[in-house]
């Protein structure tokens, strides 16, 4: 209801429900800190498999993964939300264009804030990379987990402000509080 509330995603989705401790938690956290890049993959194909009907209907014209300041890239090497993109690349055959937009603000993680705070966060944290690219575009953005939505919110922001016609959101789990 927090996206409905924004009028800034079209839709969205979320595969799984994330909670303390079950396979869910345990195929993300080896995605993103011990580099198991083929849990994002296959993360990603069963997000296709699983709204395959409602994400071919959305019409996408790319795929944009929630982008990690370069500091944060630089630590873990990679951008976990990338590789969940690829997957579901891979199966819709929908490209991923993980350049077109920048995360430009360093921000703290958002695992212990709550949602007013993570809001604030994130406040102005992404920039449009080159307009042109999201002209008139219907874009999937792809993260990991979603808690209470304040990143891809502000990640729309930027992307709806560059001329987007639709922005919809894929994630592999949803927080559960």
């Amino acid at each position: 209801k927090k996206f409905s509330a924004i009028k800034l995603i079209d839709d969205f989705k979320a595969a799984f429900l994330f909670q303390k401790d079950n396979p869910i938690q345990h195929l993300i956290h080896s995605l993103k800190y011990d580099k198991k890049f083929l849990s994002g993959i296959y993360l990603g194909q069963l997000i296709s498999r699983i709204f395959y009907k409602e994400i071919k209907a959305w019409d996408a014209d790319i795929i944009i993964p929630v982008p990690l300041h370069k500091l944060k890239k630089i630590d873990r090497g990679y951008n976990q939300s990338e590789f969940i993109a690829r997957g579901i690349s891979k199966e819709l055959l929908i490209p991923v264009k993980p350049k077109l937009i920048k995360r430009i603000r360093h921000t703290e993680t958002q695992t212990h804030l709550n949602h007013l705070e993570r809001i604030e966060n994130v406040r102005n944290a992404f920039k449009v990379k080159n307009k042109k690219f999201l002209e008139g575009k219907r874009v999937i953005l792809v993260d990991d987990v979603v808690t209470t939505g304040s990143t891809v919110n502000e990640c729309a922001k930027v992307i709806k402000d560059a001329g987007s016609e639709k922005i919809y959101a894929l994630f592999a789990a949803i927080a559960s509080h």
